[in-house]
């Protein structure tokens, strides 16, 4: 673990956890009574997936209610599906949980805020395979040595 716990990581982790099940339940069951959601998110993540139109007008973040109409909510591991109204043409979106900035439902005046994850550009490269220490003395036989003749 290191020298000292790092709290606010693994606040981030449990609120990210709240939000996954949060949106599972509604999936299966629907929003109770008043309840609803703003969800902003960094659009520019990997990962998020919205239509071309989206990204240029919201090049750096969005917010997107779940309130009255949504579909095809589903949630994954680390990430979320679903399909919103945006003047009446559904647009289906993935959204990372990582890509989270804020969650909030503003009928019971709860809110979140989600540090940024860091993002790296490339993926890292993987450690060379370190060659062979060699055992002992090796010697080049010939393998005419062991032919009849």
């Amino acid at each position: 673990m290191g020298d000292k716990i790092n709290y606010n990581q693994l606040m981030q982790r449990a609120f990210k956890t709240l939000v996954k099940d949060l949106l599972a339940d509604i999936g299966e069951n629907g929003l109770p009574g008043e309840h609803h959601y703003y969800i902003t998110f960094d659009t520019r993540h990997p990962g998020v997936d919205i239509a071309p139109w989206m990204k240029e007008k919201y090049p750096d973040g969005m917010t997107v209610v779940i309130q009255e109409w949504f579909e095809n909510l589903a949630v994954m591991e680390d990430r979320f599906t679903v399909t919103l109204n945006f003047g009446d043409v559904p647009e289906p979106m993935v959204i990372p949980f990582d890509a989270l900035r804020a969650f909030v439902d503003p009928s019971v005046e709860f809110g979140l805020k989600f540090d940024p994850v860091p993002v790296t550009d490339t993926p890292p490269e993987p450690a060379p395979e370190p060659e062979p220490e060699p055992k002992g003395n090796a010697e080049v036989v010939s393998l005419d040595s062991f032919r009849k003749s």
